[in-house]
């Protein structure tokens, strides 16, 4: 049977489990919020538990705290950074909208884990107190958004743009290996001039360099921090010293540059930041969405598919079909596109509902923003890693395809007009002759240059001489 301790608060009393480090406070949010499950990762306790070693220390600083007291806070904060404790941070993330439950669970843990260190019983709320001490010159609505900034932009500075750039390298390598390789191109699905596969991937390649520019560009509204702003923005019970000299420790702790926020009322009333950065996280997810999709379609088959290109088998595909192999890499990144593609639309309602001075559903945009930044670096890496740079190319698949499109005979528009070259092409996607050779029967062009204006290669560069040498 399970042993409990019994603590109080101006509710009234609670039971605690007996061995817990959270207190009543934490204890009535387990038993109000037993919704989902799903907890506040790592990367955001590290940030919840940096702010509040931050504070101690400058509140021991300004002769506010005492630097017994503050030591004992220190070192347990570190401890919650390490992630020693995280046992001990039991919450849901659908709790009350400003976080305030999960600040106070930081408070009695890291009060408890003080208080251990300072020699005091368990729950005695004594000498260190998670309000009065830990929480000096805080308010949950100051510190949660801080902490929202603080661990999202770690992990797009460590693990999503690096992520990003070595699938931006290995689509890179492929564009230029693929170079040489003429295909046809497709739009609507359907038959377009020539293209290179190099050109192809180059564009895929583009396509991530863009995401990468626009993550960079959700930078400086995440590096402000609305610590310092307390209740409402005011700062009410925060020395007016303490915002500055906690962002210059949280810098020299996370080597990334943060600063006070603008303004303290926006900080607070809502979180356009937020809303931001998960816009250009989306914006990157359907990108790969495309690039993966476009690859799993481009691999198709291997008998009844495109077949233009082989991926790595990196697993069966079938518990039924033998020798099944399946585009698995694409398909995740796929999910993981849908994932943060559904987070951002999260995200957007939640803030959309940031009413008069406070933005009231931070647990669930801390986390769905963590979340999306998360999968995406991972899948990135995996994409890069176990797809991107295993792809070899079927040539003569590609350029059998290329050679009967009928659209090459857009190369002739300029010599025998637009309603004589549909002619043909309606008359090759009839008989299955190539077009080279319908135009070489048909004596509009020598066979010298219909080599020379229908090579599909040739096709896939800007016309210097739109008349060629084949005349009207």
């Amino acid at each position: 049977m399970a042993e409990f301790r019994v603590e109080r608060d101006f509710l009234g009393e609670v039971r605690v489990p007996k061995d817990a480090l959270w207190g009543v406070q934490t204890q009535r949010a387990v038993e109000n919020f037993p919704i989902s499950g799903i907890r506040f990762g790592r990367r955001f306790l590290y940030a919840l538990s940096l702010v509040k070693k931050a504070c101690a220390e400058v509140n021991m600083e300004l002769g506010l705290l005492d630097p017994k007291l503050g030591k004992a806070i220190v070192q347990a904060a570190e401890e919650v950074m390490a992630g020693t404790l995280d046992v001990h941070f039991p919450l849901d993330i659908f709790q009350t909208g400003s976080g305030t439950s999960t600040n106070m669970n930081a408070n009695e843990v890291i009060a408890n884990r003080a208080n251990i260190l300072l020699g005091s019983p368990l729950g005695t709320k004594g000498p260190v107190h998670p309000n009065d001490d830990v929480n000096m010159g805080q308010s949950s609505n100051d510190v949660i958004p801080t902490a929202i900034h603080i661990a999202a932009l770690l992990a797009i500075e460590k693990d999503l743009l690096p992520a990003l750039a070595e699938l931006r390298a290995s689509l890179g390598k492929k564009a230029k290996e693929f170079d040489p390789i003429v295909k046809a191109a497709r739009t609507h699905l359907m038959d377009a001039t020539p293209i290179r596969l190099g050109q192809e991937f180059s564009g895929y390649e583009s396509q991530v360099a863009h995401g990468i520019r626009r993550v960079q560009n959700a930078r400086p509204s995440l590096a402000e921090l609305a610590i310092g702003g307390t209740a409402v923005g005011t700062g009410i019970n925060a020395h007016p010293d303490l915002p500055g000299k906690v962002i210059e420790r949280i810098n020299r702790e996370t080597g990334v540059q943060f600063r006070e926020a603008e303004n303290h009322f926006e900080a607070q009333a809502s979180q356009d930041s937020i809303v931001e950065a998960s816009g250009a996280l989306k914006t990157v997810a359907v990108s790969l969405l495309k690039i993966a999709n476009d690859i799993r379609w481009m691999a198709s088959g291997p008998r009844t598919g495109l077949g233009e290109l082989n991926l790595p088998a990196v697993q069966p595909g079938s518990s039924i079909m033998p020798g099944k192999v399946n585009p698995v890499i694409c398909e995740a990144v796929m999910m993981v596109a849908t994932e943060v593609i559904g987070n951002d639309a999260t995200i957007t309602v939640a803030n959309s509902h940031s009413n008069l001075d406070l933005c009231t559903m931070m647990p669930v945009m801390a986390h769905d923003l963590q979340q999306s930044i998360e999968i995406l670096a991972n899948v990135a890496r995996v994409f890069a890693h176990r797809c991107i740079d295993g792809i070899t190319a079927n040539v003569d698949v590609l350029r059998r395809n290329a050679e009967m499109s009928t659209a090459i005979v857009t190369r002739l528009n300029p010599i025998i007009g637009y309603e004589k070259a549909a002619e043909l092409a309606k008359e090759s996607a009839r008989t299955g002759i190539p077009i080279k050779q319908l135009v070489i029967e048909r004596k509009i062009l020598s066979p010298q240059e219909a080599e020379k204006l229908l090579d599909p290669k040739v096709l896939t560069e800007p016309s210097k001489d739109l008349l060629g040498s084949g005349g009207g």
